[in-house]
């Protein structure tokens, strides 16, 4: 075969692939739509479907959530294991800087949060849009469950968002002092959160509960050498 020959069938065939591509793409995207419909509706087979067809499994919707993140939404579990089982990114961002890690440990989603955990690919020192670890807003939600994972995973205790406020600061400034928060404040202070950070005024947790009334935070706390 010439040289020329040769040329000629080398560019056809470029051109050809490069033809083909927006329909290819098309073809990908439809599929990507179909199961974040499948996943929205919380059908399950019809994920298993799509995916074992190639569905792409970290495809963004308009707000640049993945399956993943919206099955992380939705609580559902046997959704999501098929998703991480196919390589679903876990800490894929949307666009107000959620990921289905970060998602599932601020929102008690523990079913889903074991999961992605299992995985040991989640980023335990991924930030929210409020600089702050999953581990934070997990505490100031009433997550002890939550917060005893996050803990044992090795999250940062004393991580300080950019409200200048750490996982045991909020456990006390955003809560009633409750049974929950005091169990999440224990919690806290057995796994070596500092009690003596304080706020972006200098105040910290103990003094914050003193000013609260929270008599068995401020006991809590004492038993750990505060005064």
């Amino acid at each position: 075969m010439s040289v020329t020959r040769r040329s000629f069938i080398a560019i056809a065939a470029s051109a050809i692939a490069v033809t083909s591509c927006p329909a290819a793409n098309a073809q990908e995207n439809e599929m990507g739509s179909q199961l974040l419909d499948a996943v929205r509706k919380g059908d399950a087979v019809e994920v298993a479907r799509l995916l074992k067809a190639g569905a792409p499994v970290d495809h963004r919707d308009e707000a640049k959530r993945t399956p993943l993140l919206v099955a992380t939404h939705a609580d559902n579990v046997d959704v999501a294991r098929l998703l991480i089982a196919a390589g679903a990114d876990v800490n894929a961002k949307d666009n107000i800087r959620d990921t289905p890690f970060l998602y599932a440990g601020a929102q008690g989603k523990n079913g889903v949060l074991k999961l992605i955990l299992a995985t040991g690919k989640a980023n335990l020192a991924d930030t929210n849009r409020y600089g702050g670890t999953a581990l934070i807003p997990a505490a100031e939600k009433g997550h002890p469950e939550t917060v005893r994972m996050l803990i044992k995973a090795g999250v940062a205790i004393d991580h300080i968002n950019n409200l200048g406020w750490t996982a045991l600061l909020e456990a006390v400034v955003l809560s009633s002092g409750g049974p929950v928060h005091q169990e999440i404040v224990r919690d806290l202070l057995d796994a070596g959160a500092d009690w003596r950070i304080g706020d972006k005024d200098g105040v910290n947790s103990l003094e914050h509960a003193r000013q609260r009334g929270f008599t068995e935070i401020v006991r809590l706390i004492e038993a750990k050498g505060g005064r």
